[in-house]
């Protein structure tokens, strides 16, 4: 595109005897609706095949028939402009097409304010005060609601075959349903796959969690497509390991170490605090599951009498509590606690803080959706030592993998 001449911009701007700011962008915006203007007189002069003043080429029955106003939201705030109209109807104006009034890309601004957190309200004022475009708290919501069909695209694509390690998570917030305001819980799942590549395999909004709702989630992921699953890592909720033996019985269960360690903590007083902490450290610390399960039997006979449903927590659920002490440090470190879905929905309420009370279902999942999104941009590295998570892997569960062999 060439350039306006600096001698032509010179001139102009002595013959406008501009003031202040204001007195610019008015003339820009005048500019631009004159531009504007010319550009659809030459579509319509291509439309019918002749120009407006030149009726020696008119090669057709169709002609102008005069113009309908319209005013479009722009960059530049609102412009007036006539759109050409002819006699049959038949001419479609491309540089402003039929039904569109906004010619400045403010959707995706307005999806990118939503995306950050800012309520609808707060966005219809921030686009009011920026572009001088009035549009209701209720015009931003239909705005953002036009990325649902691609939020149930993306909820429903096929996944990948087999994943190293899932985990597993619920946040929860308050929704309008049926005129009450109720608790739901965002079911949360985030795969990592054989390429140690993070991904957030879907999340889903339904009452609050339990362990039938993870149910129908896991015949989710088995639906599109995921057949196997090595290491699943989970939080303490009940029922969890039996709704995965359902549908993943081939899978390893690791419950979520730093979940238990507050569980446990919560029964004991401060002034046993650290010494009790210090005992627990020696069970999910030890160097195998013997050495583990011999600290657990000491802390049993010093702790036990004393604080008994702090050790009981251990040894009811000790099969998916050490089930990590049985792979070297470097994988460990990947499986013993959900931290990488925690930290996910760390992201999620920095951009829902505002949100006390969502009005329903789509709104909740618009924003976890949009947070996703932007969040998992930054997921472009494997986790470290990748080659030898996999190695160990691939020896570990060599009859889960090979048995299509």
């Amino acid at each position: 595109m060439s350039k306006v001449s600096k001698e032509l911009l010179r001139d102009y701007v002595r013959e406008q005897s501009f003031s202040n700011p204001d007195d610019i962008l008015n003339a820009m915006k005048e500019m631009f609706r004159d531009v504007l203007q010319e550009v659809l007189e030459a579509e319509m002069d291509s439309h019918l095949g002749y120009d407006k003043n030149d009726l020696s080429q008119k090669n057709t029955t169709n002609r102008r028939n005069g113009y309908s106003s319209k005013t479009i939201k722009s960059e530049l705030g609102p412009v007036k402009i006539d759109i050409p109209r002819d006699r049959n109807g038949e001419f479609e104006p491309k540089i402003v097409p039929k039904h569109q009034r906004n010619i400045n890309g403010i959707e995706d601004k307005v999806t990118a304010l939503y995306a950050a957190g800012m309520t609808t309200r707060d966005i219809s004022e921030q686009i009011k005060n920026l572009y001088d475009i009035d549009l209701s708290a209720e015009m931003v919501s239909n705005i953002t609601n036009r990325i649902l069909p691609i939020v149930a695209e993306w909820q429903h694509r096929p996944l990948e075959s087999t994943y190293s390690f899932v985990f597993m998570d619920a946040i929860h917030y308050k929704v309008r349903e049926d005129k009450q305001i109720v608790v739901k819980a965002a079911y949360v799942v985030l795969g990592v796959n054989m390429d140690g590549e993070k991904e957030v395999l879907g999340i889903w909004i339904g009452a609050n969690e339990s362990s039938k709702f993870w149910l129908s989630v896991l015949n989710d992921l088995r639906n599109r497509g995921v057949e196997d699953v090595l290491v699943f890592c989970v939080d303490g909720l009940n029922g969890f390991k039996e709704a995965i033996g359902a549908v993943y019985p081939f899978a390893k269960i690791q419950r979520c170490i730093i979940h238990q360690i507050r569980s446990s903590m919560k029964y004991i007083p401060y002034k046993d605090r650290k010494v009790f902490a210090a005992d627990l450290k020696t069970v999910y610390g030890a160097v195998n599951e013997d050495e583990a399960y011999e600290n657990l039997l000491s802390m049993r006979e010093k702790w036990g009498d004393k604080y008994p449903n702090a050790i009981n927590s251990w040894e009811d659920n000790w099969d998916n509590l050490i089930t990590f002490l049985a792979f070297p440090d470097f994988i460990r470190k990947i499986m013993y606690t959900t931290n990488s879905i925690e930290s996910l929905h760390s992201q999620f309420r920095k951009v829902t803080k505002t949100r006390l009370i969502f009005p329903n279902d789509d709104s909740l999942l618009k924003m976890l959706y949009l947070a996703t999104e932007r969040v998992s941009k930054k997921w472009t590295r494997a986790y470290p030592n990748w080659d030898l998570v996999i190695s160990q892997l691939k020896i570990l569960f060599a009859e889960v993998l090979n048995k299509g062999a």
